[in-house]
């Protein structure tokens, strides 16, 4: 693959996000070099093979910034004083005041351009990071009358070296994007999975899938995200007020099942939901409620996973997605393959043919 990203890629921050940056690029030829506060992380984003350590001589072309939201508008500052010719960006999650900040104290700011990748794990550090962990991920570009052309094409190629959709958008429309599909999920699993710290263990024994998934991102770093939502909370507020709100008339409902209309509120919040689940984009931009699901039954033991994706693969079958949870109290996983409606009969007899043990 040949680099769109021209020139040395100065990294601040070798955290998750600049040592996955650093190990894409990488990669593909690009010259990275990274910078870190800690001189440990940095040594380990270096042995972890993500970049180098500036050198004096050094022309920087592009400074991608990856530090914590309340640190990032004095870095991208910085970087715009000791980095002359190169374009800046940063890849905190709340935009508006960091642009707000640069373009009123930089005299150079048509030189900075935000972006944000949507794409992170629940654990940072630099032995979190991996060079596929933007791939196919939507990447915002902030756009603004004051920012050069070509600096956005600059951070452009950086976001499609790494394999990233890119999305162009106002800081105001990404903040308030992210307040609803990224912030808002955060704090509501934060809450629900802090329910659980004095919950019996008899009821922690019958927890499934279902709380598995709508905990996994409370296990996130709450430094880090106390940052994010304190940063966000003039468009947060008004989401988690309309939230209190379902929430107090499906309490009601609940509290009197049998009152007159109650029924209907909970039904209503129900399909409602159904209405919502449907909107959230699948593979390839397509409706994953869509998808056929046949769940499979494996022994959990090495190389059974493999072989059930190796002999779907020998099929010529293609999954749309995959997912894998393990049944409580017994050595057994549970795959549910998702697949084409139009497939699923193809699915289930090779399934059957290869005598693998079908659920449900």
């Amino acid at each position: 693959m040949t680099a769109r990203t021209k020139g040395q890629v100065h990294i601040i921050g070798s955290g998750l996000l600049g040592t996955s940056i650093g190990l894409t690029l990488r990669k593909i030829g690009v010259d990275i070099s990274l910078e870190d506060s800690s001189p440990a992380t940095l040594k380990l984003a270096i042995d972890f093979g993500a970049g180098r350590e500036l050198r004096p001589e050094d022309d920087v072309s592009l400074v991608v910034v990856c530090v914590p939201p309340d640190a990032a508008a004095d870095k991208v500052l910085e970087a715009l004083e000791r980095f002359p010719n190169a374009a800046v960006t940063d890849v905190a999650s709340v935009k508006s005041a960091i642009l707000e900040t640069v373009r009123e104290k930089a005299e150079e700011s048509f030189r900075y351009v935000g972006s944000h990748p949507m794409a992170g794990r629940e654990k940072g550090g630099a032995l979190n990071g991996r060079p596929d962990l933007f791939v196919g991920r939507p990447w915002v570009i902030i756009t603004d009358e004051a920012a050069e052309t070509e600096v956005i094409n600059r951070v452009e190629a950086l976001a499609l070296d790494l394999g990233a959709t890119t999305v162009r958008m106002s800081a105001a429309e990404h903040d308030s994007a992210v307040a609803l599909v990224s912030h808002t999920p955060q704090l509501l699993a934060s809450l629900l999975a802090a329910r659980l710290v004095d919950a019996d263990e008899s009821a922690l024994g019958l927890s499934g899938a279902g709380l598995r998934d709508t905990t996994r991102i409370a296990a996130s770093d709450p430094t880090l995200w106390l940052q994010i939502v304190s940063a966000n909370s003039e468009r947060l507020v008004p989401i988690l007020k309309h939230f209190e709100q379902d929430l107090t008339k499906l309490i009601s409902a609940l509290d009197e099942p049998g009152a007159t209309g109650s029924l209907s509120v909970i039904a209503a919040a129900l399909s409602k939901g159904n209405l919502g689940i449907a909107r959230i984009p699948g593979k390839h931009g397509g409706n994953s409620t869509s998808y056929a699901r046949v769940t499979v039954m494996i022994d959990d033991k090495p190389g059974e996973l493999a072989r059930l994706l190796t002999e779907i693969g020998d099929a010529g079958i293609n999954l749309e997605d995959l997912s894998l949870d393990h049944a409580s109290g017994a050595l057994i996983g549970l795959v549910e393959l998702s697949v084409l409606p139009e497939t699923e009969t193809e699915l289930i007899q090779l399934l059957s043919k290869k005598n693998w043990k079908l659920a449900g």
